[in-house]
């Protein structure tokens, strides 16, 4: 008789690794990716294997030609949260610095996740658009300013705030690291580092 082949998630379970995604919600400009790369740098030196679903890249690869309507932003977030997810049950954290301006999208992954047994943990990146309109790493706070764009999350489009996210960070009063340490350490006490 032929023993039953260990699963994948099995093999991870009895290896001790845990993925889980880590989802980085806020304005633009708020220090979502910035503070992805300083805790995937951490986690990458403690051994986790990282994965970062940039916002940016997801649009310019896996969605492009989706809009800025509500549908399209939807549609982006779901596409983001099934690769996240997918990453995740392999023993991945990923770490997912996107806008995901509505509750019910970022709910809608958090369900998928929690049906499919994977870690999930919102966390919002709480900078008030006064200070990412001076930060304005992509110029889009100047360019909405001067009538040149229109739909800018936070400004003429709405945000929805986490009422209840796992961890809120007001990058605005700390370092980089601090809020990168701040994020570590409620994965430690979750259980996924």
């Amino acid at each position: 008789m032929r023993a039953a082949r260990m699963t994948d998630t099995q093999r991870l379970q009895e290896n001790h690794v845990t993925g889980a995604t880590i989802w980085l919600t806020g304005l633009p400009s708020a220090g979502k990716t910035t503070i992805a790369y300083e805790l995937a740098g951490r986690l990458r030196d403690e051994g986790h294997a990282v994965e970062i679903l940039d916002g940016d890249e997801i649009r310019e690869f896996l969605s492009a030609g989706l809009g800025f309507t509500r549908e399209d932003r939807h549609t982006n977030v779901q596409r983001i949260g099934f690769v996240a997810e997918l990453l995740a049950s392999h023993g991945v954290k990923v770490l997912v610095p996107v806008i995901a301006p509505y509750d019910d999208s970022r709910e809608a992954v958090r369900k998928r996740h929690q049906a499919e047994g994977t870690a999930f943990v919102e966390v919002h990146v709480a900078t008030p658009v006064e200070v990412c309109s001076v930060r304005d790493v992509k110029g889009l706070y100047a360019k909405q300013a001067a009538g040149e764009i229109s739909g800018l999350t936070g400004v003429d489009d709405p945000y929805e705030a986490p009422e209840n996210p796992d961890l809120r960070i007001e990058s605005q009063n700390q370092t980089v690291q601090e809020s990168a340490a701040q994020l570590h350490a409620l994965l430690t006490e979750r259980g996924l580092l």
